[in-house]
């Protein structure tokens, strides 16, 4: 011990107050340490996601409450970092002569099914490429209706997920609903919009410009996230299944930070109430 200490070049005494200090941690310390595993868990479970998730996700769990600084410190401590991708700001484009962007019209949203956001993201699965198209509920960003296909190109993706959110629109035919989408070929169709009763408005991004309908582009990048880095998702099982059952998960257990780390389906309910 006297050679470690000369070689590290420490005083001996400094290793025997360490030692000592080891066997009679602070309360706080001992805490730490006793909760960093437990991110480690969930960090290893969904490591496309920060501290901040991941804590209000262990509250939703387990009903451990701890402050995000907090997290932050255990995450730190242990070299935890998410490894998702994050992409930057791209510049405006042309605004579109198709429909008009009435998410750029200071729009106030104070219940369900008031404004849909649409758009469709693709993927591969062992070299089998899948399209799906997603409806969101922009009010608490709840997937009211989605629709897969491994067909290149298939507008029946579109109309699917439309007339399962029209089905669902029927219990509240007394109000207005906006339907907001990018200008894509069967967005804009005529097949497309005479589908669309009268009670539904529509709106559009303007061309070229992903960030008019960001929420729906943030929530299309996140889902491939977490389908191949925290789900897994290698066509072991129907990718129809494995679609859904994320879909439940995103409605019903996934912590949103705009909801305050409720879930999209604890929001609504609580709207209910």
């Amino acid at each position: 011990m006297k050679l470690l200490c000369e070689t590290m070049n420490i005083n001996r005494s400094s290793f025997y107050y360490w030692k000592k200090t080891l066997g009679n941690l602070s309360p706080r310390t001992r805490a730490l340490i006793n909760n960093i595993p437990l991110f480690q868990e969930y960090h290893l479970k969904y490591p496309s996601h920060e501290y901040n998730w991941l804590n209000a996700k262990i509250c939703l769990d387990k009903g451990v409450i701890l402050s995000d600084p907090y997290a932050h410190k255990c995450c730190k401590a242990a070299g935890m970092k998410s490894k998702a991708k994050h992409y930057k700001y791209k510049k405006p484009g042309v605004p579109g002569k198709i429909f008009p962007n009435l998410l750029m019209s200071e729009l106030q949203i104070d219940g369900p099914l008031q404004c849909i956001v649409s758009n469709m993201t693709s993927f591969y699965v062992k070299g089998i490429y899948y399209e799906l198209t997603l409806y969101m509920d922009l009010w608490n960003n709840e997937i009211v209706s989605h629709s897969l296909s491994s067909k290149r190109g298939d507008r029946m993706t579109y109309i699917s997920g439309l007339e399962d959110l029209l089905e669902l629109k029927k219990q509240h035919s007394e109000y207005q609903m906006i339907l907001h989408s990018d200008q894509g070929s069967v967005y804009a169709s005529k097949a497309y919009n005479d589908l669309l009763p009268m009670y539904v408005t529509r709106s559009m991004s303007r061309a070229g410009t992903s960030t008019d309908n960001g929420a729906m582009e943030s929530i299309n990048g996140w889902i491939k996230t977490e389908l191949f880095m925290d789900f897994h998702v290698t066509g072991g099982r129907p990718v129809e299944t494995e679609i859904d059952e994320y879909i439940q998960f995103f409605n019903g257990e996934r912590p949103v930070y705009a909801l305050n780390y409720l879930t999209p389906k604890q929001y609504r309910e609580l709207y209910v109430t």
